[in-house]
């Protein structure tokens, strides 16, 4: 850690923006990271969901994700296991495996919070997902082979593309 002295600037329920060395950044309140799951069935279908996104007041087609540790009584949560977590109540699907690809920050410039990719296999549907609280999730199963075209219409039909939707597709 830099021997700069860090401030921070503002602070709310979920989100600080610091200062250090004259640089603002941010970071999320009491997670360890970020997973996100690239997840395909057995019939070669890639699982995204789609969900309104506050900040951008658009429906966004993404993988599903979440945050690692920001259950109470969770803090120290193994990032495979939130990935697990995550998915089965995005989407209703348990993953027989869950496999690591990588691990980094996702927005070094702006943020310091990891994020990790994983490879999810071996799914079972259990439920029809749709997340937890007042998430309203709607999951997509789309057979790979036509994957690039349906994010095309989709985009073109006004909902937003996350870019790391194309991670999961080369994965697959």
């Amino acid at each position: 850690m830099s021997d700069q002295l860090e401030k921070t600037l503002l602070e709310g329920n979920y989100i600080r923006l610091l200062s250090r060395g004259g640089w603002e950044f941010t970071e999320r309140c009491g997670i360890k990271g970020i997973v996100i799951i690239a997840a395909m069935t057995d019939e070669k279908e890639l699982v995204l969901v789609e969900q309104h996104r506050q900040p951008l007041e658009k429906h966004v087609i993404e993988m599903p994700a979440g945050l690692v540790g920001d259950i109470p009584g969770s803090e120290n949560e193994d990032f495979a296991e939130a990935a697990r977590r995550e998915l089965l109540e995005e989407t209703g699907f348990e993953a027989e495996q869950m496999d690591l690809l990588v691990k980094g920050p996702c927005s070094p410039g702006g943020s310091r919070d990891l994020t990790a990719f994983y490879w999810a296999s071996g799914l079972k549907r259990v439920h029809h997902g749709g997340g937890v609280d007042q998430e309203k999730i709607h999951v997509h199963l789309i057979p790979v082979h036509q994957a690039r075209e349906w994010l095309t219409t989709m985009g073109n039909s006004g909902a937003l593309i996350d870019p790391k939707v194309y991670i999961g597709l080369y994965f697959a």
